[in-house]
């Protein structure tokens, strides 16, 4: 017998949301993304809101595809992931979907609520399972990481990134004023400690330089004609060092898929024993 998915629509198409649609893809379900005009990915490389920019992109093996509303189901239909710029969500109201899953990764609830779906599920802090959405991912790193819930919340936000191989807080690159960024390095370029991986150009016309804080791999960074305000996170540094990882789905993001993935097949057992 063949399974029928639910329609899935995700609300943001950074790096854990594109990371939820490919898993979701992957395994047999319709997904469309929604994103804003001016998306704020870092990690452009393995987030389907690279698509905004230049109509389409890959992530792995999937081809996501900016879009219209009306296009997306037939670019659904072709095998590729349609990402559709609708910021205010009407999305919703036309291809009303089964599930939502807000990726949105605000830290805070923009609009969400569970009347947007019969499923809703949020990612990571600023949200109450029960109260906002019907679930909530956990994607803080650590024990917890890809946990669902269908009561309480996340942990609340702690303005820190998660370690990764010793480094924290320094790890992330953000911009010291408002301006533009306009890169130095490519994502994938290995770089030293002190070295310019971009430069702020601000709006009085100075630029900055924004220099690596440690060896690594430019592993994310903002694209070009995006505006950004002064502490914007603009960069990701790996100190890894490995060049793969750039272009693949993270562990992290593969381990929140799994908890959304959790949820919408718990709900799918939940509504056919109905």
């Amino acid at each position: 017998m063949k399974i029928k998915f639910p329609r899935v629509v995700i609300r943001g198409a950074g790096d854990l949301a594109s990371g939820c649609a490919l898993r979701l893809q992957r395994a047999g379900f319709t997904v469309v993304l929604t994103e804003v005009a001016q998306p704020l990915a870092v990690r452009r490389t393995v987030s389907f809101a690279q698509a905004v920019f230049d109509g389409s992109c890959q992530v792995e093996e999937v081809v996501g595809r900016c879009c219209t509303a009306g296009q997306a189901l037939a670019v659904a239909d072709g095998g590729e992931v349609p990402v559709v710029v609708d910021p205010a969500g009407q999305l919703l109201r036309q291809l009303r979907p089964a599930v939502v899953v807000d990726a949105i990764m605000a830290k805070r609830n923009l609009g969400t609520c569970c009347n947007d779906a019969a499923l809703v599920i949020a990612l990571g802090p600023g949200f109450t399972a029960g109260v906002d959405c019907h679930a909530v991912v956990e994607t803080d790193r650590g024990h917890s990481l890809g946990r669902l819930f269908w009561q309480g919340s996340a942990l609340p936000d702690t303005g820190e990134p998660g370690e990764v191989a010793g480094q924290r807080g320094t790890r992330v690159l953000r911009a010291p004023a408002d301006g533009q960024v306009a890169g130095c390095c490519a994502i994938g370029d290995s770089v030293a400690a002190g070295e310019i991986v971009a430069l702020l150009r601000t709006n009085d016309g100075t630029a900055q330089p924004i220099r690596a804080p440690f060896a690594g791999i430019l592993r994310g960074l903002i694209h070009p004609t995006v505006g950004v305000r002064a502490g914007t996170k603009i960069g990701d540094l790996d100190p890894r060092a490995e060049r793969a990882y750039c272009f693949t789905v993270s562990d992290k993001a593969l381990a929140v898929a799994g908890g959304v993935l959790e949820g919408i097949l718990t709900w799918m057992a939940q509504e056919g024993a109905e």
